[in-house]
Parts: C-alpha cells; structure tokens; sequence
C-alpha cells in the first residue's frame, strides 16, 4: 500500500502519543491496543508524517523527533526510538491558541510561544504532499480551529477535527468539504476507553434495561496542558456542549441541564497526562426502586486516544481512494463526541465494518 501522508497542527501530547504508537506497532508488529490492526488493507506502518505545526518555543524549528518530547509534553513514553523524519516543525499563526493565564504558570507546564513569524500554511500543506491534516488545537482555540479547516481546504486535504470546534458537524463547513470534494471527520476525538464513552455506556446500559436516569455527573481532572488551558472557563464552551450531547444523545428522555453535568473540573500539575474521571449515574428501576452507579476511571490522556486517530487516518485515505467527499458520518460517529449524526457506539462500529468493506458510502 502507499503512504498515507499526514500533517499535524498542534505538537502537543496527542501528537506524541500519535507519533510513537505508529513507529511501535510498525515495528514490533504488536496489536494490543489497535481497534483495527488491518483497516482496509492498510496498517500503522503506512502512515507517514510529512508536515508539522506548532506555536512553542521549544518546537518550532527543531525536527518532528524531538519536539514530540520537548516541554511542555508530559504524556508517557512508550516507543523512544523514532528515526529521523526529515520533518522540521513549523511556525503557525497562534490566534487564540494561547489562553492568557499560560503566562501565569511554569514555562515547563505551559505555553511559551516563539517569536517567529508564521509561515504560510496551505503553501505548507501542498509543498509537503500532504493528503490529510489533523487539528489538534488546544480546547477553545476556536480561530485557531477555522483557521486549519480553511487551509485544508485551499491545499486540498481532508481534515480530521479532533478538536471540540465544531466544524465537521456544522453544516456550512461540511458543504465546503462537499463542494471542494474533500473527505472530513470529526469533532472532538472519543478516546479508546475514556470518560466519554464509558459515561455512554452506562447511559445506554440504564436505557435498555429500563432503568429510568434521574441525573447523572461526570468530573474529570488532570495535569496536562489541556486541563490548564481550560482552567479559564470561557474556552469550554464547546467542550461541554460536545461531552454533554455524547450521553444526552442515547437517553429517550432527554436530561436537562440542571440534572446532568459533564465537564472537567481543574488542574492538578503533577498528574501530568493522567487523567482522572468520576462518573455518578442515579436512576429508578423495578417499582422505582434506586439504583447507583459511582465509578473512578484513570487513564493516561493522549495514548487513550491514538489508537482512535489512526483509524481516523485510514478512513480518511480511504475515503480519498474511493473519491468519497463531505463528513464521513460512521467513523465520526465511532470515533468522536460530536458527530454530524449520532449513533450508539455498537451501531457505530458496525457502519465502520461497513464502510471498510465499501458497503457504505461513508
């Protein structure tokens, strides 16, 4: 099979995350961990990272295979052994990439943005060869987010939103994906076993067995940029909306706001990309008698959802193959929280079986 060729916009731990997991399964050909290690005749090793794109100090301009290490990177390292990629990180436009309060915080544990100019993306995008770019942009970075829609679409380059902006699953931006003949997934990326879809779960567990959900919290906390970035409020407008509606979606009747509650909560530095999530489902069964669930999760943040993104990837390039454009509705809904359409994650995947083996469009 030919390379898939991928660019990525935000060189953060999921970048990192990403990038080891191809190299690891490349070459050690281990399959723990991979949802799908054949999906549609291409594997991890297929993936080749040609362009990257970063607004830190300790990013910009140093190769692809250090800067996933550089600070303020915190996630494990699982698979040091990257080769030279040929690929140097490159100066985006920082937007509102940057959350004020960074510079409140330890340059180790937080943003320092370089003082170079920005170079031009889409020109980026076309020179490198790139099929597919990924936006990994912080939580709120709601310019920054439409800024890498738009340069995928003037390069000619299907995108994948693994972001909460909501882009894929706005029609206005999914019919210029359509007119420009460009596939596109998103938004919001449904880690493997992450908060989300463990909160869905049990939702749909209560739904089919005919226990009525009264109202029901999700918490969650870590030390990763991304919890210090959202620990200024505005920035998380999106993000409930997208957490929030993967639970509401599977509930017959539907919550209200005052009876479910979904989001983080704050920042604890020396977790790092460890992640911590409590979950409280309340509801009534056989002759309204109560029934309750609490649940403690913990998972390291951005591995959680590599896996997920390389299936992204290779729906993508698929996708392109077949000549497939617009919002691909089955590996969005498999594989993100705020989908163009949502399914129960069952369903989901089955339309992902589906569209692997061309018995669905998209």
């Amino acid at each position: 099979m030919k390379k898939i060729k991928v660019a990525i916009a935000g060189i953060g731990n999921c970048a990192s995350s990403l990038i080891q997991g191809i190299y690891y399964y490349s070459e050690t050909g281990d399959t723990v961990g991979l949802m799908y290690p054949d999906f549609g005749g291409y594997k991890p090793s297929d993936i080749e990272i040609v362009a990257a794109f970063d607004i830190d100090s300790r990013k910009v301009g140093k190769p692809l295979e250090e800067a996933i290490f550089a600070p303020p990177n915190c996630t494990m390292t699982f698979w040091e052994k990257i080769p030279k990629t040929g690929v140097v990180v490159k100066m985006g436009p920082i937007l509102d990439g940057v959350a004020a309060h960074m510079y409140e915080y330890p340059e180790d544990i937080s943003f320092r943005p370089a003082d170079v100019e920005p170079v031009d993306v889409v020109k980026e995008l076309k020179e490198s060869g790139a099929e597919i770019l990924i936006n990994y942009m912080p939580v709120g970075s709601e310019e920054a987010s439409r800024f890498y829609a738009r340069a995928a679409l003037e390069a000619g380059v299907a995108f994948i939103n693994a972001m909460p902006t909501f882009i894929v699953s706005d029609p206005s931006w999914a019919k210029k994906f359509e007119e420009k003949g460009l596939p596109a997934i998103g938004d919001d990326v449904k880690s493997q076993v992450g908060a989300t879809i463990v909160h869905r779960v049990l939702t749909k567990l209560f739904e089919d067995r005919g226990v009525r959900i009264k109202r029901t919290y999700q918490t969650n906390f870590g030390g990763n940029t991304d919890f210090l970035n959202m620990l200024e409020r505005k920035r998380l407008a999106t993000k409930k909306i997208s957490k929030t509606e993967a639970v509401r979606s599977l509930m017959e009747k539907k919550l209200d706001d005052y009876h479910i509650y979904v989001g983080p909560s704050d920042f604890i530095p020396w977790l790092k990309d460890n992640k911590i999530c409590y979950i409280r489902m309340e509801g009534e069964g056989f002759g309204h008698h109560p029934i309750i669930i609490d649940l403690k999760l913990s998972v390291e943040d951005s591995p959680n959802s590599g896996g997920i993104i390389i299936d992204a990837i290779r729906a993508a390039k698929i996708a392109l193959d077949r000549g497939v454009k617009g919002p691909l509705t089955s590996i969005s809904a498999f594989t993100m929280k705020h989908p163009p359409e949502q399914y129960p994650d069952w369903e989901a995947k089955e339309m992902v079986d589906k569209f692997i083996k061309g018995e669905r469009e998209r």
